[in-house]
């Protein structure tokens, strides 16, 4: 190298100098004040940033009992305090990163110069940043600017401006926070790869231990990782991740924080990390597991309706205490695998459980037969089959309650009053049957036939009867008098809220009109559109329903017609343990009590006698007042059985999630068989009455029995 070209890079060598000591002091004098005084503030807002934003933390989702049973996250992270940490892990850090960090304020002069003349020498490219400074940008990229791109680019591009900015941001820290501080916040914020960010999730995820109990080497390989987590991930990169760990020891020798002896003898052994992967939760709802996790994903989707986001929830480091009752959930789940088996092909069978109530209406438990999962080929899911509104199943004759409740509300009937139940029905009202059977009008459509499910039916009976034994005929006859839109408005009232909404034959419903015509379906009486609102086989339910909803209907009319939402949440606390509001729709007087009362005196009568759950209520010794309403769609492809007592209110239904079209077989191996075929054997009083019996049964054990209300006299005749 010639003198002069020395010289030169020598004299700019000082020039760079003075312009990163320039930069870092921000003179403020003439114009340059200007600029400098605003990269002040920017400087002043990002520091209070780190003070201000809170780290994301694990939320925890809790049952009734404070058991948690799942973790919500985005960063997998459990703060630790500055005395939490290993005196190992703290000098396996410096000893690598910054050797004079107790030295500097925040900036390393030394090797800011070292490495400005590397890099402008064209020699090794060269960071020099210290802790303090990639304390800054750790917190910058994961927390500050978390989630967003261009902010975490700018966080680490190789620009003086960007440099500059973070060692004044350093030394103001290092004014404010002590040196045990500022390594305990980095330890707290790094990212140590596969979601897991802080010294405590590493020594959890990566040993099994705490960061008190760490040892040398595994504090070594640790502090390794967070130059590059992924190159250095030591269960895809084994070989790098020793060699890493290995120069961690030496650099631990260097820096006199560990004897050569030991180094060497640390180094003789393996990694040491947990087997086949890291050991952390699951960041959803599969962490509830196969039994609870279909309850956490509807508190989820819950709080999300509530007003909170996504982001809040996953880090806010909220406790999330759920109506969740154990033991009635284990009783639930019981009973839906016990009369269907989890891995039967698209079968689900599943149990809704709500408390009834005049101010809350809590879910207790949801319960299916499949397990809640990622794992198909074991028959998991992570559909919300006991909570969500299902397009391929229907209620079945378990909407005749809303068509009664109607009727009653508008005085066509009483619950003891006599209604017509012929064995067939030509109907002057609605259309949309293509029976041969069913007369034309206007030349051009039929009109609406049908008939009862099965013959022996008396040509007229009682409301309460009617309930019990369910004839088609009679409740599509009360539908005529008493019009739709009383009909479609009691259903939305008691409870099918979702459902309603998403009934609408492809447009809105309108409740206002009696128009026979109003969005009715122009098919098939059994076509893919029959049963949506305006069409007179809404009564026999064959349009799309939530289990859990028809649970609430049950509750709704057993808390005297109080409607509640169907709540999964006890309460939300923060971080701090300071309680979070959430927005929960507001409890509704829907029909007056008497009304409820009375209806559910009528619907008091289908585990008795002749009623369609008899047989299930007698299989399992049931002797408790209670209401009850089966239900089976077209085909026998779908059922559904709606109960309560005063303690606890129901819906077990079985459908076909996966391939709608077809028939359920009741009875064989695994309990219950998706046909080939148009057809089954399946009714509401078969696998859904035992459902709901076999577990209500365990549920109430040792519980009072309670009396059913009484009935008011106004709504009896």
């Amino acid at each position: 190298m010639r003198k002069t070209d020395g010289l030169l890079k020598l004299l700019g060598l000082c020039i760079l100098a003075g312009v990163l000591v320039a930069g870092v002091l921000f003179p403020v004098v003439g114009a340059a004040g200007v600029m400098s005084n605003q990269a002040s503030e920017t400087v002043d807002r990002t520091s209070s940033d780190l003070a201000d934003i809170p780290p994301p933390l694990v939320t925890t989702v809790t049952d009734a009992d404070g058991k948690a049973i799942a973790t919500l996250y985005d960063q997998y992270r459990l703060p630790v305090t500055e005395n939490q940490i290993n005196p190992a892990m703290q000098w396996a850090l410096v000893s690598t990163e910054d050797k004079r960090f107790y030295d500097h304020h925040g900036v390393d002069w030394t090797g800011t110069l070292r490495a400005a003349v590397s890099n402008t020498a064209g020699g090794d490219q060269q960071g020099a940043s210290t802790l303090t400074q990639q304390y800054v940008k750790n917190y910058l990229i994961n927390i500050v600017y978390r989630g967003n791109k261009i902010g975490q680019q700018k966080a680490q591009e190789a620009s003086i401006a960007r440099k500059l900015k973070e060692a004044r941001i350093a030394i103001q820290l290092e004014t404010k926070m002590t040196k045990p501080q500022i390594l305990a916040g980095y330890l707290n914020i790094v990212e140590f790869s596969r979601q897991i960010y802080g010294i405590g999730a590493a020594a959890h995820a990566y040993f099994d231990t705490t960061p008190e109990a760490l040892t040398v080497p595994q504090a070594a390989l640790l502090a390794g990782l967070v130059n590059n987590p992924a190159i250095f991930d030591p269960w895809n990169h084994p070989d790098k991740a020793l060699q890493r760990r290995n120069l961690v020891l030496d650099r631990m020798v260097e820096n006199q924080k560990l004897a050569k002896a030991d180094a060497e003898k640390f180094k003789a052994e393996g990694l040491g990390v947990v087997e086949g992967q890291p050991q952390k939760p699951a960041s959803n709802c599969v962490g509830a597991g196969p039994k609870e996790g279909f309850f956490c994903q509807y508190a989820y989707e819950y709080l999300l309706k509530a007003g909170m986001t996504e982001d809040d929830i996953k880090t806010g480091g909220y406790t999330i205490k759920t109506t969740l009752d154990p033991r009635a959930t284990d009783a639930a789940k019981e009973a839906a695998e016990g009369q269907v088996a989890k891995n039967q092909p698209n079968i689900a069978n599943t149990l809704s459980l709500v408390k009834p109530g005049t101010d809350r209406h809590e879910v207790v438990a949801l319960a299916a037969n499949r397990d809640y999962g990622n794992e198909k080929d074991k028959g998991q899911t992570t559909y919300t089959l006991p909570s969500g509104v299902w397009n391929v199943s229907g209620a079945g004759s378990s909407y005749k309650i809303f068509t009664s409740a109607a009727a009653l509300d508008k005085h066509v009937t009483g619950i003891y009053s006599t209604i017509e139940t012929p064995s067939f029905h030509v109907s002057n009202v609605f259309v949309g049957s293509d029976n041969p059977a069913c007369p034309f009008f206007k030349g051009k459509t039929r009109w609406y036939c049908l008939k009862n499910a099965g013959e022996g039916y008396a040509q007229q009976m009682s409301l309460q009867q009617a309930l019990a034994t369910s004839p088609n005929t009679g409740f599509v006859i009360l539908e005529e008098k008493v019009g739709m839109a009383p009909v479609l408005e009691m259903a939305s009232k008691l409870g099918l809220r979702e459902t309603m909404a998403s009934n609408a034959n492809g447009g809105p419903v309108d409740p206002k009109s009696d128009d026979p015509n109003k969005n009715q379906p122009q098919s098939q009486f059994y076509g893919p559109k029959a049963g949506y609102p305006g069409a007179g086989a809404f009564t026999l339910g064959v349009s799309p329903v939530s289990g859990l909803e028809l649970a609430n209907v049950a509750a709704t009319i057993m808390s005297g017609g109080k409607w509640c939402p169907p709540t999964p949440i006890k309460s939300v606390t923060d971080r701090s343990g300071q309680p979070k509001e959430i927005k929960e729709a507001a409890c509704e007087q829907v029909i007056p009590e008497g009304l409820a009362n009375t209806l559910a005196v009528g619907m008091s009568k289908d585990d008795q006698g002749g009623g369609t759950s008899a047989g299930a209520a007698g299989q399992f010794g049931w002797n408790r007042p209670m209401i009850g309403k089966t239900g089976t769609t077209q085909n026998n492809g779908s059922a559904t059985f709606v109960a309560a007592t005063p303690q606890l209110a129901g819906a077990a239904m079985i459908f076909r999630p996966d391939f709608p079209n077809g028939g359920i077989t009741d009875g064989g191996p695994g309990g219950a068989t998706a046909t080939k075929t148009l057809s089954g054997n399946m009714y509401g009083g078969k696998v859904p009455a035992r459902t709901w019996f076999q577990a209500m049964t365990k549920i109430l054990e040792g519980q009072p029995i309670e009396p059913l209300p009484a009935e008011d006299p106004q709504y009896t005749r």
